[in-house]
């Protein structure tokens, strides 16, 4: 999947159908202060593109930008579960794909992982090299592929084979392989479980809704909400970094395919998918496991221009944050977006477009609460009072991560050049982006729309 991007680098309810499906506004571009500073370099996202997000991106980046092959300094991709054969993507990978892809074999690459915001750190480890002046043309994205995920063997079936290979004598050969029993076959699943705790990820994402006292038909409501957007913006062609991708030994693919638009009655019938059977998060109001690749085209401003490009947006402030990995998990929004908005000397009044990750519905509606609580924001962020919650005329108005999918090590990219687009179709000046991720990290970064 990433080699092909490298090479091209139910109805909803009435409560609904005005507070949250709102038709695509049409905004006036409004004057405010550019975030530029004095004597830091610009970085600007020229171009974004990603393949589908199939249940279980560069037409690509040349392709639609026309970028000369040689014209890339550095290549930066996130994944989270990886081909233990190549432990990392690059060189052995990830320069495979990229000289698949017509890439030059002296541009240096390199794989970065940090669970759900992999893609994330490649964007911003290719903002902080253009910043420090060591690159000017930076291709950074994600790939995740989990209808093939690598299984181990047991722990005690890995013990023997390795003890084979350093027999010595045919009879402790024979030993060993005598010594093994049926339990040595149970092969070892990759698990989306947090290390620290033990507990998966919607065990975590139940037990957060129930703290903030998020119910079930909230959950479903928000999940109605994200596919029924997604599913007008996928009709009205907004979704415009996607890109054909040929599936092996299947046609070609080109729009995602797991958006479902359901009715609340159908989310109904739904049982609990963790915290049996009083649980709230079902298979319904969580995102699905998702193949899928991501890729963006990130340059410094002079290099853009110098090339002939107009770029899509600034990319300004980020932060990283961690919390608590076991009862604030979700929580990485939350404490991302006072930080970065701080650090942009910027309000949440000021934001025109918000791209959340939405993993669970109750960790999004949990994160909404907490930046709405005075309480929260006094005992945990350090504030006098709350956040401030999103609007939700504002808020991930082409669907999100429940309906459009989410490859663990592909999302961060298309956050970003979701965010782009519609600050350029909304006529909006900054938007935002945050995540959460396992091990109770969160990113948040602010993007400020290039002048057209």
């Amino acid at each position: 999947m990433s080699s092909m991007l490298l090479s091209t680098i139910p109805q909803v309810s009435s409560s609904l159908s005005e507070s949250y499906c709102l038709t695509l506004l049409s905004v006036q571009t409004k004057s405010k202060k550019t975030l530029a500073r004095p004597g830091v370099k610009n970085v600007v996202l020229v171009e974004g593109v990603r393949t589908p997000f199939l249940l279980s991106g560069t037409t690509g980046l040349l392709q639609r930008t026309g970028l000369p092959k040689d014209a890339v300094d550095y290549i930066i991709y996130g994944t989270v579960i990886q081909e233990v054969k190549t432990t990392s993507i690059l060189r052995h990978n990830i320069n495979q794909r990229t000289l698949g892809a017509g890439f030059s074999d002296k541009i240096p690459a390199h794989t970065v992982t940090m669970a759900c915001i992999s893609s994330n750190q490649a964007m911003t480890s290719g903002v902080g090299l253009i910043a420090a002046g060591q690159c000017d043309s930076i291709v950074a994205g994600g790939v995740e592929f989990m209808s093939d995920v690598p299984i181990r063997h047991s722990r005690k079936m890995r013990k023997t084979m390795l003890s084979l290979s350093r027999a010595k004598t045919l009879g402790q050969r024979l030993g060993l392989i005598g010594s093994i029993r049926m339990a040595h076959l149970s092969p070892e699943l990759p698990a989306v479980a947090e290390f620290s705790t033990a507990e998966t990820m919607g065990h975590s994402a139940d037990r957060l809704a129930a703290a903030f006292g998020v119910s079930r038909v909230e959950q479903d409501e928000f999940a109605v909400r994200s596919h029924t957007l997604a599913k007008k913006a996928q009709d009205a062609g907004l979704l415009q970094d996607v890109i054909s991708f040929k599936v092996p030994g299947r046609d070609i693919v080109s729009k995602d395919n797991g958006i479902r638009v359901s009715s609340m009655e159908q989310m109904g019938k739904l049982k609990a998918a963790f915290i049996k059977p009083h649980g709230t998060v079902t298979a319904a109001n969580s995102s699905f496991l998702t193949d899928g690749a991501s890729a963006v085209l990130i340059m410094s401003e002079e290099k853009a221009l110098a090339m002939g490009y107009k770029p899509k947006a600034y990319l300004r402030d980020f932060v990283y944050v961690s919390q608590d990995p076991k009862d604030q998990l979700l929580l990485g929004p939350t404490y991302g977006t006072p930080k970065v908005l701080e650090r942009a000397g910027l309000t949440m009044s000021d934001i025109d477009v918000f791209e959340f990750h939405e993993a669970f519905a109750g960790q999004i509606m949990a994160n909404l609460k907490a930046m709405d609580s005075d309480w929260f924001g006094q005992t945990y962020l350090g504030k006098k009072s709350k956040v401030g919650t999103p609007p939700m005329e504002k808020f991930n108005l082409w669907g999100g991560s429940l309906s459009l999918g989410h490859p663990f090590g592909a999302t961060g990219c298309r956050l970003v050049t979701t965010v782009a687009h519609r600050l350029q179709k909304e006529g909006g000046q900054y938007g935002l982006l945050a995540a959460c991720a396992a091990g109770g990290q969160g990113h948040a970064m602010v993007i400020e729309a290039y002048p057209q």
